[in-house]
């Protein structure tokens, strides 16, 4: 099988080694390029087009958020994992808002970060076999939207509601039905895709919007759902707030 191709942009040759080094052990993908600053990444990425590019934000001519806004108005299709020590929520969601796929704090866990290259190209492989109605282009824009509003309501990236809490609110937007069956349908079916239990799918989505809640974004929320939906310390439970932003989501397409 061909090794998926990786593209490595930070602010010096010694972390770019190191990755490299990393990747050429680890076997499963192979580095196709290495960048110091961003013009030059932009017009190597062009040229050879890696499935991934993993980047840092401090860098000298372009940086991070500037390459990654032009990557995306280029429609190379890159996944892009940031790789930085800057990790306050303004740079996390100033990232994503760019169009970053993943954002990673460093110190990182190499493991960690191959785990999450795995995941990207997994979900990306399902979206193009799948015989659903929906075209890929379209799911990509959706695991955009959704990743955007997690970010401003202020649920991190990094815990593991946030990535159940989106896969519920794609199931919801392609099947609406499924909020009437949440707990014998909904947990269970995102369960077996993350390989843990209903009940730990669950209590996670809560724990996420219970961050949210606990952060103060109140005004955020309303204001992204487009109704004042909630005031102080009250929160939605699970399938309301997926399905709040499932109906926006299906809103916007309409």
């Amino acid at each position: 099988m061909q090794r998926k191709t990786v593209f490595l942009l930070h602010d010096t040759k010694e972390f770019n080694d190191e990755l490299t080094k990393k990747f050429d052990e680890q076997g499963e993908f192979e580095v196709v390029g290495t960048a110091t600053d961003g013009v030059t990444a932009i017009s190597l990425i062009s040229e050879r087009k890696p499935d991934f590019l993993i980047t840092g934000l401090v860098l000298p001519a372009y940086d991070g958020l500037s390459v990654i806004t032009k990557l995306r108005t280029l429609s190379l299709g890159v996944k892009i994992i940031v790789l930085s020590a800057l990790s306050s929520e303004e740079v996390i969601a100033s990232a994503t808002q760019a169009g970053a796929n993943y954002f990673m704090a460093k110190p990182y866990n190499f493991g960690l970060l191959v785990e999450r290259m795995k995941f990207y190209e997994k979900e990306n492989n399902e979206q193009m076999t799948t015989s659903a109605s929906v075209s890929t282009l379209h799911k990509v824009s959706l695991e955009e939207k959704i990743s955007k509003i997690f970010i401003n309501v202020g649920i991190p990236p990094h815990i593991k509601g946030y990535g159940f809490l989106r896969e519920g609110v794609k199931m919801a937007v392609n099947n609406p039905d499924v909020i009437n069956n949440i707990t014998k349908q909904l947990y269970p079916q995102i369960g077996v895709k993350y390989n843990t239990t209903a009940s730990k799918v669950e209590r996670a989505i809560r724990h996420a919007i219970e961050v949210a809640w606990n952060r103060g974004r109140i005004d955020n929320i309303n204001s992204i759902l487009g109704v004042r939906a909630y005031i102080g310390a009250e929160k939605p439970t699970n399938g309301e707030f997926i399905a709040l932003v499932a109906d926006k989501m299906i809103l916007e397409k309409q």
